[in-house]
């Protein structure tokens, strides 16, 4: 949380002042490492959806595709490799997140170059491995970028920091979405593949320029938990290494869970479970909408202009009004305004899908309520991520968040095509509303536990 004292140093601050912070070298080369690490989702999820329908891939087929992007749901599990293992010989060279970096952009540059050499049909299976070599490198790419960025700055620079990282991820977006549709529709997809694996160039070039930085350089295991440093002094490990190894474990893993625990109890069970079924609407939909689009019968432009261009300036525009509505209300309650919209914006396409002969105005409207809601969805979400973690516990607690919120989505998501191909898009898309349901009585509960506490305090503040 912010002090006074930094409100009051912020508030003093002129405008001239504020905007210089955007010239720094480290801030400007978050937006390029932001837009290294934005670039290859859309490649492993609806662009790929859209090649793969162009080839004549069923729509089961493309929905279990989409289980490649578990990568990013499960990134928790060694995040804490890439913070803490610092690589042979990349690592003397660079420093150990750069290094991580670099290794990931390779993964990710070879990925896409042999998934653009592959014949989807002809062998399906191999470009499945391929893209699951994409997108776990891609998500190794974003532990390393999420520790350099908190490492590289003060905190009163995190927030220019943070704000460069969206620009810089929201051009890559475009870039991997519409700027791949527009490439594809005059060219071909494996032509697009090769263009996007030699834009990760952009990534790799920005690596080498930034600076380490300093904190990631210091040698020697990180502070350990009281109760870590005495459990190990009460249990005598043979041989040593293995004394170590299991330090690291509980200091590394173990203890931002039981911080996250111990401070929420029984109730840390509930929000948990809210993370993970939050966007299962959202998720579940986004894999079978490119296909939806081309079966409506869209040209490969219109979808570009429409769901990607237009499409990012309404997320954009939810964002901003989702963050103006925190501010305005707090997080719940925008949070639980969010979840209802998302899940009947979903209708929207429902009835998109009952039309006969849709123009590319009925396509905007569909788009605008999506992704309003969504970008509305998406400022309060992250806002209430941020506020349940602990300042010892960031990365590691964000992380598991963030891989949590995306896993049963992911899951689900794969099943999205066998719907369709049994039940078609009117009852695929009132399904993915249907979804959304349990988000919403999940955070009424939080709405209603949230107020309960409040009276209690109330009423101690009172008798006290």
């Amino acid at each position: 949380m912010t002090s006074n004292s930094e409100v009051t140093d912020a508030g003093k601050r002129n405008w001239r002042a504020a905007l210089e912070v955007y010239g720094q070298p480290r801030v400007v080369g978050m937006a390029f490492l932001g837009f290294s690490s934005g670039l290859p989702f859309l490649l492993v999820f609806s662009t790929l959806s859209a090649w793969l329908a162009q080839e004549g891939v069923s729509k089961t087929t493309i929905g279990f595709f989409s289980w490649i992007g578990v990568m990013y749901s499960i990134k928790f599990f060694w995040a804490p490799v890439v913070d803490r293992f610092p690589l042979p010989v990349l690592g003397r060279l660079l420093g150990r997140r750069r290094a991580w970096m670099l290794l990931a952009q390779c993964g990710l540059m070879g990925g896409l170059i042999a998934m653009a050499l592959t014949d989807p049909t002809a062998d399906l299976a191999t470009l499945a491995w391929f893209g699951l070599l994409v997108a776990f490198s891609s998500a190794t790419q974003d532990v390393a970028i999420d520790a350099w960025r908190i490492e590289a700055v003060a905190e009163s620079v995190q927030g220019a920091m943070a704000a460069s990282y969206q620009a810089g991820y929201r051009i890559a977006l475009l870039t991997a979405g519409a700027g791949a549709f527009y490439i594809a529709s005059g060219t071909s997809w494996p032509f697009t593949y090769f263009v996007m694996a030699g834009l990760v160039g952009v990534g790799m070039v920005t690596v080498l320029l930034v600076a380490e930085p300093d904190a990631s350089k210091t040698a020697g295991s990180q502070p350990q938990e009281d109760w870590v440093v005495e459990h190990l002094r009460r249990h005598d490990f043979s041989p040593a290494w293995l004394h170590g190894a299991y330090g690291w474990v509980l200091g590394a893993v173990v203890c931002p869970l039981v911080d996250f625990f111990s401070r929420y109890g029984k109730q840390a069970l509930i929000i948990l479970l809210f993370v993970s079924v939050f966007r299962v609407t959202d998720i579940t939909l986004g894999v079978m909408a490119n296909p939806f689009y081309l079966d409506m019968e869209y040209t490969l432009a219109e979808i570009a202009s429409v769901t990607k261009v237009f499409g990012i300036i309404m997320t954009l525009g939810g964002a901003a009004l989702g963050g103006v509505l925190v501010v305005r209300y707090g997080i719940l309650r925008p949070l639980l305004a969010s979840a209802i919209l998302a899940a009947l914006t979903n209708l929207v396409f429902a009835w998109l899908a009952t039309q006969n002969d849709p123009g590319t105005l009925s396509l905007a409207l569909t788009v605008s309520a999506d992704n309003l809601s969504g970008g509305m969805a998406g400022s309060a979400f992250i806002a209430y991520l941020s506020s349940l973690t602990n300042t010892a516990y960031t990365a590691t607690q964000y992380a598991l968040f963030s891989s949590l919120m995306t896993l049963p989505g992911k899951f689900i998501g794969g099943f999205s095509g066998w719907v369709v191909d049994n039940f078609g898009y009117v009852w695929f898309f009132s399904y993915t509303a249907i979804a959304g349901i349990p988000a919403v009585l999940l955070i009424v509960w939080l709405l209603y536990h949230d107020r309960r506490q409040r009276s209690a305090h109330e009423q101690e503040e009172r008798t006290s």
